[in-house]
Formats: structure tokens, C-alpha cells, sequence
């Protein structure tokens, strides 16, 4: 009798762990950790750096809106798809002479932001880092074309719980790592301003990391095809088919403008309790160090079992179960937030909120990378299209969040957080909705 092909394709146990370790997704996953480090040092350590210096809560609040570039970086992802890097493209290829040019590009971001101050003139912090926001979404826009684009399917679920992993221990270095750096210089003998300034140089440093990695990494296949375009067409000629083609592609989806809702949605419970997770810490009264220690022990731990988790559950079950794991526990998790304010200062306590916010986040987001991965179908423009997938995605954190700190002083913490699990709802309403209307049978792997 023969094999069905279902059961040929299971992978053993040996055979799903051994593909963390192939090149690839090596390779993808400290790309992961470049993409990871910057998003913390223009959110939640500069928020850190901000209340320590004096500004207040609504100010920290809106500083929520120099992510913008996250939310608008697919106006200038089609130059990515469709113009070359002078030298850096002709000596490294399309994809990773982008890579490179970025990451030089975020490290200069960096240094400058480093240089300002908060308690000084909080306009020009507010311009460092959308420079520095600047820099990091495009590099998110061709880290993420790299990596759709040079794993095979059977290794796209193994390179996004890589990527989701490195990519949360880079936000850790730069939020834990860059806490305990700026507390350690201080202890130097430096003064406040000159440790976060000397803090976010060594940030900086770390992207040197993405730099090699760029260069140890090969070009993708598919870039073979897209050099022979450009060979053919005009510069501007190509920036409009990548612009337009991409659009067009996701307005050809059935039920298109509900899963663009989905989309700004699903990861809103987040961004709504994270806006205010490094402020409300502070405010219990945990000193900067305690909250860095448990944020990078058991904090660490939790996120990276989770991504593995996460990775393991979207090669197992069908793409609408895994966003209905991973959407119900990012929400519940925030009720962990609200028992701390409840029980106060706490350090068990907050080492469990830690846990639970952690874990249940990197799950939801190895589900959610997964659905958008999948949604980009057109080799020819996938840096566009993985580009407005993720600026919609952003919205939530970039704008429905900016009023995070007005809510928080009208509310209360514990309340606070209550309303951010209540954030959640509205995503799962709208993914009931898909999946009742077969949105997802389109992702199912075809049978023969």
C-alpha cells in the first residue's frame, strides 16, 4: 500500500530541530537580531531615558508617533525592489547591498540620538529617533524580502521562529543590555545625561552584527530574475511596477479591506499595553535595575520558548488556529499586568507578568509573521508588498497607541490594562469573520 504523501512529508523530530541549523535560516536569524535592536531605542528604553529625565506622561505618550516610518514605509519600499545601491548592489548583490547600506545609514541614526537630550529639548530627541525609526523600517523592508525570499517553504516556519527569537533578544540587549550599560557606566563615575549618551553609542556598535552578517550571507536566488528586469527597464519605469503591482496583487484578495482591518488589529493588545510597560514599572517604584534583570533572565527565557513554541505550532496546525492561539493568550497576558499594579511591588510578581507577556507575544507574533509571509505571493515585488503588509500592521502601534498615556492617567494602571486585553477583541472578531468566509483555504497546502 502506498505512503499517502502527507505522511512522507512529516518531518521527525531530529529532522524539525536539525533545520535551525542550516545556513539559511542561521543566516535569517541574525538578521532577525538586527531588525530586533533599533525598535526599543526610539520606544521603550528612550522611554526610560525620558521619565528619568523629567517629561511627562502624556509627552512619553505621544512620542508613540516617531514610529511612523513603520507605518508608512511602503510609500518608499518599491525603490528597494526596483533600484540598485550604487557599488554596494554591483559588489554584493541587489538584496544585500541594501542590507548594508541600512545598517551604515541606523548606525549613524544612532550616534546622533545618543547625543541629544531629553530633559534639554525633547523636539530634537523626537527627531533623532525618526531618524533612527527611519533607518530601521528600511531595513525591516529588505531584511524581510531577504528572508521570504531565500528560504524554501519547508523552512520558512523554522527561519520565523529564528527571526521572531533573535529578533525579541535584539530588543532585549538594546532595552535590559543598554539599562544595565547605562547603570554601569553611571556607576563610573559619569553623570545621568553622559551614561544614556555613551549607552546608545555602544547600541550602536551592535549593529555591526547585521554588517557581517549581510556579508557572510549569499544572494538570494530569486535576484537572478529580478537583475534581468533591470537590465531591461528604466530605473523609473521599475519603481512604478513595484508600487503598483503590489497593491495590486492585495486588493485582488476576496475580503480584501477586512483582512487589511485584521492586519492593523491583531498585534493592537500589544502595542497598547507596550507603550506604557516601561513607564508603569518605573512608576510602581522597581528601580531600572531590577526591572533590566528580570526583563533579561526569565524575560529571555520566556521569549524564546515561546518563539520556538510559536514556530513548532505554525508548522503543526493550519494558519486560522495558530492566529487564534496566538491572539487569545496576547491579550489575556495582559491581566498579569493588571494584578501587579493590584499587588504593587512585587518582585515575583513582576517576574511573572514578565513571563506571560513574553511567551504569549512571541507566539502571536511567529503566528502573525506566518500569515503575512503567506499573503506575499509575487517574487518580483516582495520587499513592497512584506512592506504595506507590516506599515498596516504598525498603525496600531504607531497611532491607535499614541493616547496609551492619556488612558493610563484616566484610568489607572490596573484598569489600564484591563482595556488592553479588551483591545484584543476586536482582531478575533474580524478573524472569525475571515474564516468563515474561507479566507484561509487559499494557504492550505494543495492536495494531489
Amino acid at each position: 500500500m502506498a505512503t499517502s504523501p502527507d505522511a512522507r512529508a512529516q518531518p521527525s523530530w531530529f529532522e524539525a530541530m536539525a533545520v535551525y541549523f542550516k545556513p539559511r535560516v542561521l543566516i535569517v536569524m541574525f538578521l532577525g537580531f538586527s531588525s530586533g535592536l533599533p525598535l526599543a531605542l526610539s520606544g521603550a528604553t528612550l522611554l526610560v531615558w525620558m521619565r528619568e529625565s523629567g517629561v511627562n506622561l502624556a509627552t512619553i505618550g505621544l512620542f508613540a508617533l516617531v514610529g511612523t516610518p513603520y507605518t508608512v514605509k511602503f510609500l518608499w519600499a518599491p525603490l528597494t525592489d526596483a533600484l540598485d545601491v550604487p557599488i554596494l548592489s554591483r559588489l554584493l548583490g541587489r538584496r544585500r547591498g541594501w542590507l548594508v547600506f541600512t545598517q551604515i545609514l541606523l548606525m549613524a541614526a544612532i550616534v546622533f540620538l545618543a547625543f541629544c537630550n531629553p530633559a534639554v529639548s525633547p523636539a530634537l530627541v523626537a527627531f533623532g529617533a525618526l531618524l533612527v525609526a527611519t533607518a530601521s523600517a528600511t531595513q525591516d523592508i529588505v531584511v524581510d524580502a531577504f528572508r521570504v525570499e531565500s528560504l524554501p517553504e519547508n523552512e520558512q516556519a523554522a527561519g520565523m521562529a529564528s527571526y521572531v527569537a533573535a529578533y525579541r533578544i535584539g530588543m532585549l540587549i538594546s532595552t535590559a543590555g543598554a539599562l544595565f550599560l547605562v547603570s554601569a557606566i553611571e556607576a563610573s563615575g559619569f553623570d545621568k545625561p553622559s551614561a544614556w549618551r555613551w549607552g546608545y553609542v555602544a547600541m550602536a556598535g551592535l549593529v555591526v552584527i547585521g554588517i557581517i552578517t549581510a556579508l557572510l550571507a549569499t544572494e538570494p536566488g530569486r535576484s537572478v530574475a529580478a537583475e534581468a528586469a533591470h537590465a531591461r527597464e528604466k530605473p523609473f519605469a521599475r519603481v512604478v511596477e513595484a508600487a503598483v503591482g503590489a497593491f495590486k496583487d492585495f486588493l485582488s484578495y476576496r475580503l480584501a479591506f477586512v483582512m487589511l482591518a485584521f492586519v492593523v488589529l491583531f498585534k493592537f493588545t500589544d502595542a497598547l499595553s507596550g507603550a506604557m510597560t516601561a513607564p508603569f514599572v518605573i512608576d510602581l517604584g522597581f528601580t531600572r535595575n531590577e526591572y533590566a534583570a528580570i526583563v533579561k533572565g526569565v524575560g529571555l527565557a520566556a521569549l524564546l520558548v515561546g518563539g520556538f513554541a510559536g514556530g513548532f505550532i505554525a508548522r503543526a496546525l493550519p494558519l486560522a488556529p495558530s492566529l487564534w492561539i496566538g491572539g487569545i493568550l496576547q491579550a489575556v497576558a495582559n491581566l498579569s499586568f493588571s494584578a501587579l499594579a493590584l499587588v504593587g511591588t512585587n518582585t515575583t510578581m513582576l517576574a511573572v507578568a514578565i513571563i506571560a507577556e513574553n511567551f504569549t507575544s512571541a507566539i502571536g507574533t511567529v503566528m502573525f509573521v506566518a500569515y503575512l509571509s503567506a499573503l506575499c505571493r509575487n517574487p518580483l515585488h516582495t520587499a513592497t508588498q512584506y512592506a504595506l503588509l507590516t506599515a498596516l500592521a504598525a498603525v496600531g502601534r504607531t497611532y491607535l497607541s499614541s493616547g496609551a498615556g492619556f488612558i493610563a492617567e484616566s484610568t489607572g494602571w490596573a484598569w489600564f490594562f484591563v482595556i488592553c486585553m479588551l483591545a484584543g477583541i476586536p482582531s478575533l472578531l474580524l478573524l472569525a469573520w475571515l474564516q468563515r468566509h474561507g479566507h484561509f483555504k487559499q494557504f492550505e497546502p494543495k492536495r494531489s
